[in-house]
């Protein structure tokens, strides 16, 4: 299961995971790898289920421009400025 690692090694790991993390938060790493183990696995599964293909895209209807209908065009009448006042 563990490839070439015997029982000292993986006592070893052991020994330097509780050295780094402590006896309480070592159920807490174990729950979150099992859940993301399981999301992983649930995903994997469910893979069928998501559709990836984009939807379909409508041509937005074309509106005429005043130029195409014969009329000048006019520039967007200017906005005054509102002015913070600062206290």
């Amino acid at each position: 299961m563990f490839g070439s690692f015997g029982w000292m090694e993986l006592l070893l790991i052991l020994i330097i995971v509780l050295i780094i993390f402590g006896a309480g938060k070592i159920p807490q790493l174990g729950e979150g790898l099992g859940k993301a183990i399981k999301g992983f696995k649930k995903s994997v599964h469910e893979a069928d289920a998501i559709d990836v293909t984009p939807p379909p895209v409508e041509p937005a209807p074309a509106q005429p421009t005043p130029m195409a209908q014969g009329q000048a065009a006019q520039p967007a009448p200017a906005q005054p400025e509102q002015q913070v006042k600062q206290g």
